[in-house]
């Protein structure tokens, strides 16, 4: 039994260009599910601004943090996580998670300056 040809040769060119489109449409849609969409470059190193969340809380300048670690006159609080801590931190800082901050308020003296960080 003879096979019978095609009426149009450009026929299953046509469908194997089509299927191999889809093949790597799918594989590229994957590929960016997967990896996730790139951050824009205004995330990653954002601007300066003068707006601050929670604006009843006192903030000093870095200047200002610094001559009170010099000269011993405030307790410097890293709120972070332990192992964010551990990695890196303010020398002679104690470690208080935020989420632990009011149950752990009494360790603290209210007399002395507070200044606490979480970066």
């Amino acid at each position: 039994m003879a096979r019978k040809q095609p009426k149009n040769p450009t026929t299953p060119i046509i469908l194997m260009i089509l299927g191999s489109v889809i093949i790597l449409g799918v594989v590229i849609w994957q590929t960016i599910k997967v990896l996730g969409p790139e951050i824009p470059a205004a995330q990653t190193n954002p601007v300066p601004t003068t707006e601050f969340p929670f604006p009843e809380v006192a903030r000093i300048s870095l200047q200002d943090a610094k001559a009170a670690y010099d000269d011993g006159s405030a307790v410097f609080v890293d709120v972070r996580d332990p192992e964010y801590y551990s990695a890196g931190h303010v020398s002679g800082a104690l470690n208080i998670p935020y989420s632990t901050v009011r149950s752990r308020m009494a360790e603290l003296d209210k007399n002395q300056w507070i200044i606490t960080y979480c970066t």
